[in-house]
């Protein structure tokens, strides 16, 4: 599969923003600025409260809901954690999986990142796999062997039908809320590797049509030098996604 044939995927991570209220109050102003755009998959990833409302306001528009998390049992005695099912039946289609923030702050293995993974598709959810090197393991010359450890951990035991739905954003850990972003040729570097490394772990016709997004403080005036990379098939976008009018330049990037 070329470049051309992977659709592109912009997607929005609210993290802990937004109450239902100002979820209204976002797409009221959000929806009208992106309609007609065909170009690319828009998604968005609210926090759990506001997911069932999103829905129902992105009913019809082409824009799918994100989790931000998915827990790998269907149901127990598992305080504070959200199963699968609860995320289908609050009409998410999506989840990210094994964000940085989910490692540094609640200790996200890439074993918990796995069965997180297996548990989404097999309930039927695209996961968005997060992977990503920290400033101290870049400037150690670290950065692919961090990589190639996120992906074989994080996708262990995945054959390329399983695997197909999944895509991978790549969150270089330093550019993440510090206003310093990965160059072009450094974004396009990584998400070679990657796209390399998912070529040996699963097959090298997965890995031509797996989607790999660039997640690092994206904004209206980087995405389309990010965008016109060979290997950048989108962007897993934070702090831009949270106002309509910057997430909505950022979506329509061409």
């Amino acid at each position: 599969m070329s470049t051309e044939q992977r659709t592109p995927v912009i997607a929005g991570n609210w993290k802990m923003f937004r109450t239902i209220a100002e979820t209204e109050v976002f797409f009221e102003r959000f929806l009208p600025l992106v309609e007609g755009v065909s170009h690319c998959e828009v998604v968005i990833a609210p926090p759990f409260p506001s997911l069932r409302r999103a829905v129902e306001l992105c009913s019809g528009t082409g824009i799918e809901i994100s989790a931000q998390n998915v827990f790998w049992e269907q149901e127990g005695a598992w305080t504070g954690e959200v199963s699968p099912a609860m995320l289908l039946d609050a009409g998410c289609k999506l989840t990210l999986i094994g964000h940085s923030e989910r490692r540094r702050h609640f200790a996200e293995t890439d074993e918990t990142v796995n069965r997180r993974v297996r548990a989404a598709l097999q309930a039927g959810l695209r996961p968005i796999v997060c992977v990503g090197e920290s400033l101290e393991q870049r400037e150690a010359g670290q950065t692919e062997t961090v990589l190639r450890r996120q992906l074989t951990g994080g996708l262990a035991g995945l054959t390329e039908r399983p695997f197909s739905p999944i895509m991978i954003a790549y969150e270089p850990v330093w550019a993440i809320g510090t206003g310093r972003t990965a160059t072009p040729e450094i974004a396009r570097q990584a998400h070679a590797f990657i796209r390399g490394a998912a070529g040996e772990l699963i097959s090298p016709r997965a890995a031509e049509a797996l989607r790999i997004l660039y997640g690092g403080s994206v904004k209206p005036d980087n995405i389309g030098p990010l965008m016109a990379e060979r290997d950048i098939d989108g962007a897993l976008v934070g702090g831009g996604s949270l106002d309509p009018d910057s997430f909505a330049s950022i979506v329509r990037y061409r």
